[in-house]
C-alpha cells in the first residue's frame, strides 16, 4: 500500500437511494454511471485532485458491487498479457489512480453516524478527516475547506451550499420576461456535505444502526457552538433523482462538467463496452451484472 497523504476521506456509500428506484435497484447509487465512471469516482478524483487519496468507503446495500469495481479496476484500466498456460497476467499500465481504498461493510441498515462511527479504526490516530457523502458532487476547493476548518479550531466544519432549484426562474418587468435561469439557486444555505471533523467527532457517534449524523451529533454540536459552515458558492449538485443524474450526464457528454477539476479535461474511455441493447453511455453496467452474477 502508498504510504498515507494527508487526512483520510470517508465516503458515506451505503444508502439505497430509493428516490431513483430505476438506477438503483441493482447497484448502489455511488455506482450510478456518469459519463463512463461511477459517480464514487467522480467524487474521488476531486479529493485526489488536492493530494487527498486516502478513502474509507462505509458501505452497505449491495456493497459487494463497489468491492468488485476496485478489484476489477486495475485489470480494466491497463493492457494486459494473460500465459494462459500458467494463468499469470502482466499489466501494461496507462494511467491508474494512486489511490488507497479501505472498503468497509458498515451494515445493510446502519444510519449515517453509525457508518462513520463503524470505520474509526481505518482513521488510525489522525487528528481530522473529511467526510462526505457518496452521491454529490462539487467544483469544492478541498484546500480552502481544510484551511478553514483549522483557521476556526472548532470541532466541525459543514459545507454550505445553495440548492439549485427544480424549476426555470423567470425574472420579469411587467409581462416581459428579462431573463430566464433555467436553474436557479436559492437564497438559503443547505448542508452540501463535505464535512470536516476532528477525530473528537467520533466521540459523539455511536455504532447502533439508527445513529443519524445529521440529527443527534451534528444538532449537538451545533448546539455546542463546535459546528462552523464553510460558504461555498460555486457548482453543487447531488443525484437525488433521475433527473439529477440527467442533468449530471449532460454535463459531463457536452463537456462542461464543473466539478471535473482534475488535469484530463476530456475525461477517461469506458472501462466495458457497453453491448447492443445496453443504454449508451453506462458502460458500468456490465461490470456490475458480471459482479452481481458471481
Amino acid at each position: 500500500m502508498t504510504p498515507s497523504r494527508g487526512p483520510k476521506v470517508v465516503l458515506l456509500c451505503g444508502g439505497m437511494g430509493t428516490r431513483m428506484r430505476e438506477e438503483t435497484e441493482y447497484r448502489p447509487k455511488p455506482m450510478v454511471d456518469v459519463g463512463g465512471q461511477p459517480m464514487l469516482w467522480h467524487i474521488m478524483k476531486l479529493y485526489g485532485t488536492y493530494g487527498l487519496t486516502d478513502f474509507v468507503c462505509c458501505l452497505g446495500y449491495r456493497g459487494s458491487m463497489i468491492k468488485q469495481y476496485f478489484l476489477d479496476y486495475h485489470a480494466l484500466r491497463s493492457d494486459l498479457t494473460v500465459s494462459l498456460s500458467t494463468g499469470d497476467v502482466e499489466y501494461a499500465t496507462r494511467e491508474v489512480e494512486d489511490w488507497n481504498v479501505a472498503l468497509v461493510d458498515t451494515g445493510e441498515h446502519a444510519m449515517t453516524g453509525a457508518r462513520v462511527k463503524r470505520v474509526a479504526s481505518h482513521l488510525a490516530d489522525d487528528d481530522l478527516f473529511l467526510c462526505t457523502y457518496g452521491d454529490g458532487v462539487a467544483n469544492i476547493d478541498i484546500d480552502a475547506l481544510l484551511a478553514f476548518h483549522r483557521s476556526h479550531g472548532r470541532l466541525a466544519t459543514v459545507t454550505g451550499v445553495q440548492p439549485p432549484s427544480r424549476f426555470g426562474e423567470l425574472v420579469l418587468d411587467g409581462s416581459e420576461v428579462r431573463r430566464f435561469a433555467e436553474k436557479p439557486t436559492g437564497q438559503s444555505l443547505i448542508s452540501g456535505g463535505f464535512f470536516v471533523f476532528d477525530r473528537a467527532v467520533l466521540d459523539r457517534l455511536s455504532a447502533e444502526d439508527d445513529c443519524v449524523l445529521e440529527r443527534g451529533p451534528l444538532e449537538s454540536l451545533a448546539a455546542d457552538g463546535e459546528l462552523q459552515v464553510y460558504r461555498h458558492d460555486g457548482f453543487w449538485q447531488c443525484a437525488d433523482t433521475m433527473r439529477d443524474v440527467d442533468y449530471l450526464r449532460s454535463l459531463w457528454d457536452r463537456g462542461d462538467a464543473p466539478w471535473r477539476m482534475w488535469e484530463d479535461r476530456r475525461g477517461h474511455a469506458s472501462p466495458v463496452a457497453p453491448s447492443p441493447g445496453r443504454r449508451q453511455g453506462d458502460p458500468v453496467a456490465a461490470l456490475l451484472e458480471a459482479a452481481a452474477a458471481r
